[in-house]
């Protein structure tokens, strides 16, 4: 008879162990989930106690065909993340996460319906679709439905996560020799951005961005949400911003953002640290207005050209946890308490710039080169629905139509 043991690991997870003996020597084969393990005690004791046929330790069911480079596919998706260039290490970091909680959800079901461990090689469309669903679904507890053992993911997350399948899926294509021929990964139905009813950012109206604002006491406090809300910077660039990246002189006062803050590794001295804006068109000039050259200068005035624009009140830049907890946070909620009728996050004080700017007639385009986006199609994604312009001319147009009197079918009598 097999035996199944819970072996408890440093950071908190479990993996479960069966043991049996065959020919008089113990064997071992170890599982990240426990129904996984009692399906494989289960066939090593209908063999006999022996090892399933067609069954590799540590991969699972090997087809007869399959590739003799196969490999598990968590052990594949670590491989391709341990040779990125071109990411900072948080960022790869945060990819080592994902696979090793949410990738280790991913299984293959093989033609006769037995549920295996997935191979970077055994992976097909229906499995992905399956992981995906259980992405979406989420996990409660069975003796308890009213608790999470997986709290559903949102839309956005399941395609970052699919995104990162994809990539690792095409690396086994086009890898020396090849693993596989087809990206299993390419007609999945991913769910809609949009598919929920609470709308992800919130846009806030001209006198309604000033409700807040009037709450914010501290004036350093207070010129950093004005220029963030009129400029539409990150925060990790605005704050970055320093004495030297104005030009306050020249015909069109702007501001230049080449770097931004970033989360530092696990384990580095600083939490933080200065590095490229978030995309490669992040690097940008800004056009300020007359107010903000006003605010920059007042700022810089008298200050060296490294130092930083903004500042806190120990004259270091400002955190994002302490300027949301301490100044925007509380300002918000006084605001409500007197009668504003939204919760405005930090980070919509972006999206509140750009739907100032779609009011006011500015073309997607220019708002893209503003934002740094990467890609157009990430603007229109994002703020298309906003752009409401030509809505007096199509209103026109339909009551110009609607006017008309309808053709109609000359009568005949039939005699």
């Amino acid at each position: 008879m097999a035996s199944i043991t819970e072996r408890p690991k440093a950071d908190g997870t479990v993996t479960y162990q069966i043991k049996w003996r065959q020919d008089g020597e113990w064997q071992t084969e170890k599982f990240g989930d426990h129904p996984g393990a009692i399906q494989f005690k289960q066939l090593v004791e209908a063999h006999g106690s022996r090892w399933p046929h067609g069954w590799v330790r540590g991969v699972g069911f090997v087809e007869p065909d399959a590739n003799p480079q196969d490999m598990p596919l968590i052990k594949w998706a670590e491989r391709y993340i341990s040779r990125l260039n071109g990411v900072d290490e948080r960022t790869r970091e945060d990819y080592e996460r994902e696979v090793r909680i949410h990738f280790s959800l991913i299984q293959h079901t093989r033609g006769d319906g037995l549920v295996v461990p997935a191979t970077v090689c055994n992976l097909t469309q229906d499995d992905v679709d399956d992981w995906v669903r259980i992405e979406r679904q989420g996990e409660r507890e069975p003796n308890n439905p009213k608790k999470w053992i997986r709290l559903p993911a949102d839309p956005k997350s399941i395609r970052n996560r699919h995104g990162l399948l994809f990539c690792i899926i095409q690396a086994a294509i086009d890898a020396t020799p090849q693993l596989r021929t087809v990206n299993c990964c390419k007609k999945t139905s991913l769910p809609r951005m949009d598919d929920h009813i609470e709308d992800d950012m919130t846009f806030l109206e001209r006198d309604e961005y000033a409700r807040v604002a009037m709450e914010i006491k501290d004036p350093d406090a207070r010129d950093l949400a004005d220029w963030l809300v009129s400029t539409g910077m990150r925060w990790g660039e605005a704050t970055a911003l320093q004495v030297r990246d104005l030009s306050l002189s020249a015909d069109i006062p702007t501001a230049n953002i080449q770097r931004a803050w970033k989360k530092a590794p696990k384990g580095a001295p600083e939490t933080f640290y200065l590095g490229p804006p978030k995309t490669r068109k992040g690097r940008r000039l800004i056009a300020l207005s007359s107010a903000q050259v006003a605010t920059a200068r007042r700022l810089s005035e008298g200050y060296s050209p490294e130092a930083f624009l903004f500042r806190a009140a120990m004259g270091g830049p400002w955190r994002h946890g302490n300027f949301y907890h301490r100044k925007w946070r509380p300002a918000v909620l006084a605001a409500v308490a007197k009668g504003l009728p939204k919760r405005p996050r930090l980070h919509d004080l972006r999206h509140t710039h750009v739907a100032w700017l779609i009011g006011a007639g500015i073309p997607l385009p220019a708002i893209q080169a503003r934002l740094g986006h990467e890609s157009i199609q990430t603007t229109v994604d994002r703020y298309g629905h906003l752009v409401r312009e030509l809505d007096s001319d199509i209103i026109a147009a339909v009551d110009a139509a609607m006017g008309l009197p309808a053709p109609r079918a000359a009568l005949h009598r039939v005699v």
